[in-house]
């Protein structure tokens, strides 16, 4: 049975990711994730993860994926009962410093090795085994027929790749970037993408030293830098056949909504769904980049459709979304009666739409808001009590969201 693995960035994403189909969740601790800014978990959210974990049975990886300096091993003795008090399946490595460390204090957690650590053949497979990984999640660049040549090579190693999401222009996120232009380190967690900054280039000619002439593409810019997003919805069988035994999603920085969306597609497409085409369109609607299938029909090469790169769209990041996500359904008061966990301002009279695990499009077409006394609200804030009125058959973590007029943000 083939694993989808959902992004936790916080607890709620955790929350929304089981709800919505997730097999396991992997997340970050405070200072030892590549996604420092992600939000991540500290001491005071254990308790509530544990018990999250006990009630679905579902699996949480912990990310510790950074490449650890002097200091920071040194602190990470420190950090054990920290790191003990949630309930971890396996631990996320590409430092190998770390697996004396975990072998020592953490026992029965498994090993997973990192996408950090670029392993792209059956040799590098079978040492990473040899110490004791039960997973090699493998380097981007890595293609189907690849995947197939090491999980036949070595059989009894779990194989994990990325199938969706952002993606990076170096090798396997292995970058400088970042930390030359802004003094953010995106191997030690706080990339600023710098990739997907708007560059423009300028010409000096030979006798007019110091004076530029720019070399425009049609916005001005261009964004030649700046990855595609991967899509693999319509390889899930591919994935499959090829002996991956986790399909991942990218997205711990990324919203509830997006969580939600992709987590349920794939959910559908693993479980050979009827109606798959009614939660795939979804992922097509919530913010992404041009869609790509990255290097997994390409053999490793930058070629046809893997060509990750995305130099000519129309907006100055090229992300494109049709909706906005409002929120979700806190709890359910009455048969008719919701209260919300707004995140985006909703207006009296809107047509508002609701999406849950199973149940691809709820609308309203003309939403009703109420305060804590029943009184009608022109318009709910984030932050600020709010309950809906409806007669749609809505539960506890449904997502709130409305169309937007511009598609391109």
């Amino acid at each position: 049975m083939v694993e989808l693995l959902s992004p936790a960035g916080n607890y709620e994403k955790l929350v929304t990711a089981f709800n919505f189909g997730a097999d396991a969740c992997y997340m970050g601790l405070k200072d030892f994730s590549l996604r420092a800014n992600a939000g991540n978990f500290s001491l005071s959210e254990a308790e509530k993860v544990r018990a999250l974990k006990e009630k679905s049975g579902k699996k949480i990886y912990c990310t510790m994926n950074i490449l650890f300096n002097e200091d920071e091993i040194e602190k990470l003795d420190q950090m054990k009962d920290y790191i003990a008090s949630y309930p971890f399946d396996a631990f996320i490595i590409s430092d190998i410093g770390l697996v004396p460390f975990l072998k020592k204090n953490f026992p029965h957690a498994q090993l997973h090795l990192s996408t950090q650590a670029s392993c792209l053949n059956s040799e590098s497979v079978k040492m990473y085994k040899s110490m004791g990984f039960s997973r090699v999640i493998l380097g981007r660049e890595a293609s189907i027929d690849q995947i197939k040549r090491i999980k036949d090579k070595v059989p009894e190693m779990e194989l994990e790749a990325f199938v969706h999401g952002a993606m990076c222009m170096s090798y396997s996120g292995r970058c400088m970037l970042s930390a030359f232009l802004s003094g953010r380190s995106a191997n030690q967690g706080d990339c600023a993408h710098t990739c997907r900054w708007n560059y423009k280039l300028y010409l000096e000619e030979e006798e007019r030293k110091g004076k530029y002439m720019p070399i425009e593409e049609n916005g001005g810019y261009t964004t030649i830098l700046s990855s595609k997003d991967l899509c693999m919805i319509d390889h899930v069988d591919d994935l499959v056949d090829a002996g991956l035994s986790s399909l991942k999603i990218e997205g711990r920085m990324k919203s509830v909504y997006y969580v939600a969306v992709t987590t349920r597609a794939y959910r559908k497409a693993l479980d050979h769904a009827e109606d798959l085409d009614e939660y795939k369109k979804d992922i097509f609607n919530v913010s992404h980049r041009e869609f790509t299938t990255g290097f997994f029909y390409s053999n490793g090469k930058i070629e046809g459709d893997g060509n990750v790169a995305d130099v000519s769209r129309p907006t100055s990041y090229g992300y494109e979304r049709s909706y906005q996500f409002l929120g979700t359904i806190k709890e359910k008061l009455s048969p008719s009666l919701y209260l919300l966990d707004v995140k985006n301002q909703i207006k009296k009279g809107e047509k508002i739409e609701f999406i849950g695990p199973d149940v691809p499009l709820l609308t309203e077409e003309s939403v009703t808001i109420l305060d804590e006394e029943m009184f009608p609200l022109l318009q709910a804030d984030h932050g600020k009590y709010a309950m809906i009125k409806t007669a749609l058959p809505l539960k506890e973590g449904y997502i709130l969201r409305k169309e937007m007029k511009e598609k391109y943000v």
